[in-house]
C-alpha cells in the first residue's frame, strides 16, 4: 500500500478525519491506495479503509439505539419478565403467556422468521419485544427498536433533516438486520403511512429479514395486504397473550376495575335456585329452568348473544355472574359490567384529569372477547346514551362478538335499533325470566 500524506493528517483536527486517527493503514483519512504497478486494474484506485467500514457501521448502531431509545428499555428483560405473570392470573391466561415468553425466547436466539405478539394494554407484549431487543443489542446486532407511530414520524421529519435524506433513512431502517415494531395499529392509518409500512414489511418479507411486531388489533383489523404476510404460517410464528392489564388493578377475575365482577363473584351455577319449593307457577319454573340450562351450556362455550330479561330479583344478574365466573375460573376473564356504569365511566373520561382516554375505553368494551351488559334500561336515554349503546352492540353485532345482556326492561321498551339485533334468531337467544322477586319485595308483573 502507498504512505499516505502525514503532513496532510497533521494539519487536520482528528474530530474532522472519517477513518480512525490511530489507523496505522490509513493514519485516519479512511481510504488509501494500493501500492501496485501501472496497468494493475487496482492502480490509482481509492479504497475505502476498514477502520472507515468500522466508523459508519458504529455510526448506524449508535443512531438506531437512540432512534429505539432503548437506554429506556433496557431494564426490560427476559431475566425480570414473569413467564406465568402475577398471582391470581387464570391458568388459562398465563398458559398464554408462558407460551409468547418462550417463543420470544427461541426468536431472540436464532432470529430467523418473524414473531407477532397480540395482546391488550398492559399483557406484556411490549417487554417480551424489548428484551428480544436488548438480547440482539447484547450480541451486537443492529436493532431498531419503535413504536409505529414514532417509525412513521421518523420518516416525515427524514424530508426535512439536513443529516440524511428520506431515502437514506428508509433504506436504513427497512434494512437493518432486526426490526421490532411496537404498537403496530396505533398509527394514523393515512395512505401515505399504509404505504410505507407496506413497502416495509413486503421488503422484509421478501427478504426474510427477522421482524417483531406487537399490536392490540385482531388480524381483521390490519389492512389486507400486510395481513396476508403476517398468515405466513412458513415465515410468521403467532402468539396471543390473553392476560390482562398487569398496571391495573384487578378484581379476583384478574380484570380491570371497569368490571364490577369483583363485587358477585359468589354467584355461581352451584348456589342458584331453581326455587322448586316455592309457591311459583309450573309455566314460571320451566321458563327459570329453561333460563338456567341455557346460561349453563353457553358458558361451557359462549357463542352469539344470550339474552335475560325480567324483573329485579328474578335472578336474571345471578345466571349472568355464573357465566362470567365460570369462565373466569377456566382463565378467560370476560368483561361484566353495569351498563349505567359503563356510560359513566365513559363521561368520565372526557375530564382533562382523566388517565384513561374514551376511544380506548370505548374500544375495550366493544372488543371484548366475552362481554357481559348488566342492567340494560335503566340510564337514562338521551340522544348521546342511544347513540353510544347502538354503536356498541352494532359493532358486536356484525364481529358476531359473545354477549350476555340483563334487562329489567321488554324489548318493546328498547331502542329499535338495538332491538332488531336481538331479534335476530340466526345470533341472540333470549329467555324470559317471569318468576317474581326472590326477595319478596317486588311483583311479577311490574317492569322498569
Amino acid at each position: 500500500m502507498s504512505k499516505v500524506n502525514s503532513q496532510t493528517i497533521s494539519n487536520s483536527d482528528d474530530r474532522y478525519l472519517p477513518g480512525d486517527p490511530n489507523c496505522p493503514i490509513c493514519g485516519g483519512l479512511g481510504y488509501y491506495r494500493v501500492d501496485v504497478p501501472v496497468g494493475h486494474p487496482d492502480f490509482g484506485k481509492v479504497k475505502i479503509c476498514a477502520c472507515r467500514k468500522n466508523q459508519i457501521q458504529k455510526q448506524i448502531k449508535d443512531r438506531l439505539f437512540a432512534m429505539s431509545n432503548l437506554d429506556e428499555l433496557s431494564h426490560l428483560t427476559f431475566e425480570n419478565f414473569k413467564p406465568r405473570g402475577r398471582i391470581g392470573l387464570g391458568p388459562l391466561q398465563a398458559d398464554t403467556l408462558e407460551r409468547a415468553y418462550n417463543h420470544a425466547q427461541q426468536f431472540a436466539r436464532s432470529l430467523k422468521g418473524w414473531l407477532l405478539i397480540q395482546g391488550y394494554y398492559g399483557c406484556g407484549k411490549t417487554h417480551l419485544a424489548a428484551a428480544v431487543a436488548n438480547y440482539a443489542v447484547s450480541m451486537d446486532i443492529n436493532t431498531l427498536f419503535i413504536t409505529v407511530p414514532d417509525l412513521l414520524d421518523t420518516l416525515r421529519y427524514s424530508y426535512s433533516d439536513p443529516d440524511a435524506t428520506f431515502e437514506e433513512r428508509f433504506e436504513e431502517i427497512r434494512n437493518v438486520p432486526l426490526l421490532i415494531m411496537d404498537d403496530f395499529g396505533t398509527q394514523n392509518a393515512t395512505p401515505w403511512a399504509q404505504e410505507k409500512l407496506f413497502q416495509i414489511l413486503n421488503f422484509r418479507y421478501i427478504n426474510k429479514l427477522p421482524l417483531v411486531i406487537t399490536t392490540n388489533l385482531s388480524l381483521e383489523e390490519i389492512e389486507g395486504r400486510i395481513r396476508s404476510r403476517l398468515l405466513d404460517p412458513d415465515l410468521v410464528t403467532h402468539v396471543h397473550i390473553y392476560a390482562p392489564d398487569y398496571r391495573q388493578p384487578t378484581d379476583d377475575t384478574g380484570h380491570p376495575s371497569l368490571s364490577s365482577l369483583g363485587l358477585l363473584n359468589n354467584l355461581t351455577f352451584g348456589n342458584f335456585s331453581l326455587r322448586k319449593n316455592e309457591k311459583i307457577s309450573k309455566d314460571d319454573l320451566q321458563r327459570l329452568e329453561r333460563a338456567f340450562q341455557g346460561a349453563r351450556k353457553y358458558a361451557e362455550s359462549p357463542e352469539g348473544w344470550i339474552v335475560f330479561t325480567g324483573i329485579y330479583g328474578s335472578g336474571k344478574t345471578h345466571l349472568a355472574a355464573a357465566i362470567a365466573n365460570y369462565r373466569s375460573g377456566l382463565g378467560f376473564s370476560p368483561l361484566f359490567i353495569s351498563v349505567p356504569d359503563f356510560l359513566d365511566h365513559l363521561r368520565a373520561t372526557f375530564n382533562p384529569n382523566s388517565t384513561t382516554s374514551y376511544d380506548r375505553l370505548f374500544d375495550e368494551v366493544r372488543k371484548s372477547s366475552l362481554l357481559i351488559l348488566d342492567d340494560l334500561g335503566t340510564q337514562s336515554m338521551t340522544p348521546w346514551v342511544r347513540e353510544k349503546l347502538y354503536q356498541l352492540f352494532n359493532h358486536r353485532y356484525y364481529a358476531e362478538l359473545p354477549t350476555v345482556i340483563t334487562s329489567a326492561e321488554s324489548l318493546d321498551e328498547m331502542d329499535q335499533r338495538i332491538r332488531s339485533r336481538m331479534l335476530d334468531g340466526r345470533l341472540c337467544t333470549i329467555f324470559a325470566i317471569t318468576v317474581p322477586d326472590y326477595r319478596g319485595g317486588g311483583r311479577k308483573t311490574k317492569r322498569r
